[in-house]
Protein backbone atom coordinates (compact mmCIF):
# COMPACT_ATOMS: atom_id res chain seq x y z
CA UNK A 1 0.00 0.00 0.00
CA UNK A 2 1.34 3.41 -0.95
CA UNK A 3 0.64 5.62 2.03
CA UNK A 4 1.04 9.06 0.47
CA UNK A 5 -1.01 8.48 -2.64
CA UNK A 6 -4.40 10.01 -3.29
CA UNK A 7 -7.54 8.62 -1.72
CA UNK A 8 -10.68 8.63 -3.85
CA UNK A 9 -14.15 9.53 -2.59
CA UNK A 10 -17.09 9.86 -4.97
CA UNK A 11 -14.67 9.94 -7.90
CA UNK A 12 -12.82 12.93 -6.42
CA UNK A 13 -9.24 12.82 -5.21
CA UNK A 14 -8.21 13.62 -1.64
CA UNK A 15 -4.55 14.20 -0.84
CA UNK A 16 -3.35 12.30 2.22
CA UNK A 17 -0.26 11.53 4.29
CA UNK A 18 0.42 8.73 6.76
CA UNK A 19 2.67 9.52 9.74
CA UNK A 20 4.13 6.10 10.51
CA UNK A 21 5.73 7.24 13.78
CA UNK A 22 2.39 8.24 15.29
CA UNK A 23 0.30 5.86 13.17
CA UNK A 24 -2.10 8.60 12.08
CA UNK A 25 -3.55 9.69 8.74
CA UNK A 26 -3.68 13.32 7.65
CA UNK A 27 -6.04 14.41 4.88
CA UNK A 28 -6.28 17.67 3.00
CA UNK A 29 -9.19 19.51 4.59
CA UNK A 30 -9.44 21.68 1.47
CA UNK A 31 -10.05 18.60 -0.69
CA UNK A 32 -12.64 17.25 1.75
CA UNK A 33 -14.47 20.59 1.93
CA UNK A 34 -14.57 20.82 -1.85
CA UNK A 35 -16.19 17.39 -2.08
CA UNK A 36 -18.66 17.79 0.78
CA UNK A 37 -19.80 21.34 0.04
CA UNK A 38 -19.36 21.58 -3.72
CA UNK A 39 -17.67 24.93 -3.11
CA UNK A 40 -15.88 26.44 -6.10
CA UNK A 41 -13.46 28.14 -3.68
CA UNK A 42 -12.87 25.57 -0.90
CA UNK A 43 -9.85 27.41 0.53
CA UNK A 44 -12.02 30.50 1.13
CA UNK A 45 -14.80 28.33 2.60
CA UNK A 46 -12.29 26.80 5.05
CA UNK A 47 -10.92 30.23 5.98
CA UNK A 48 -14.42 31.55 6.72
CA UNK A 49 -15.28 28.42 8.72
CA UNK A 50 -12.12 28.75 10.88
CA UNK A 51 -13.02 32.37 11.61
CA UNK A 52 -16.56 31.40 12.60
CA UNK A 53 -15.33 28.57 14.84
CA UNK A 54 -12.88 30.89 16.57
CA UNK A 55 -15.61 33.46 17.24
CA UNK A 56 -17.78 30.70 18.73
CA UNK A 57 -14.98 29.74 21.12
CA UNK A 58 -13.98 26.48 19.46
CA UNK A 59 -10.66 25.00 20.58
CA UNK A 60 -10.42 22.88 17.42
CA UNK A 61 -8.54 25.54 15.50
CA UNK A 62 -5.50 25.21 17.80
CA UNK A 63 -5.17 21.52 16.92
CA UNK A 64 -5.11 21.96 13.15
CA UNK A 65 -1.83 21.14 11.44
CA UNK A 66 -0.97 22.48 7.99
CA UNK A 67 0.96 20.10 5.78
CA UNK A 68 2.28 20.67 2.30
CA UNK A 69 0.52 18.48 -0.24
CA UNK A 70 1.35 18.23 -3.91
CA UNK A 71 -1.16 20.01 -6.13
CA UNK A 72 -2.18 19.29 -9.70
CA UNK A 73 0.62 21.58 -10.96
CA UNK A 74 3.22 19.38 -9.20
CA UNK A 75 4.14 22.01 -6.59
CA UNK A 76 3.59 21.58 -2.86
CA UNK A 77 1.34 24.00 -0.99
CA UNK A 78 0.25 24.21 2.64
CA UNK A 79 -3.30 22.97 3.01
Amino acid sequence: MQKNKLAVFENKQIRRYFDANNEIWYFSVIDVIEILTGSSIPKRYWSDLKTKLTKEGSQLYEKIVQLKFESSDGKKYAT
